[in-house]
């Protein structure tokens, strides 16, 4: 039993999913026209442990964290690949004898 009194200082991030009524787009086709889904409230995200739609209110701040959370995860993918210079001046062991093979 955790013992916490008042609110959590952080927000935490709940994991969302696509609806399945209207697959991810918060649309419904109609014969001859689009409706907004009912199941998810037209924003295309349901909580993933109970499949509900989340309140307005609650909804955009965890599309915001899930943005953020994100673009941090891409940004370090971009930055995190070393330059042609680094990789050339370090030993990969490859050459003859256990030597620096730098493909020349």
């Amino acid at each position: 039993m955790k013992k916490s009194h008042g609110p959590a200082f952080r927000k935490e991030l709940k994991p969302l999913m696509e609806c399945a009524a209207c697959r991810g787009t918060g649309v419904i086709r109609g014969v001859f026209h689009q409706l907004d889904c009912t199941r998810c409230h037209g924003s295309g995200w349901v909580c993933q442990a109970t499949g509900e739609a989340l309140p307005l209110e609650e909804l955009v701040p965890q599309l915001n964290m899930k943005l953020r959370n994100m673009a941090a995860d891409l940004n370090r993918a971009r930055h995190g690949q070393g330059d042609a210079q680094l990789q050339y001046e370090q030993n990969n062991r490859r050459g003859a004898g256990g030597s620096n093979f730098t493909g020349d």
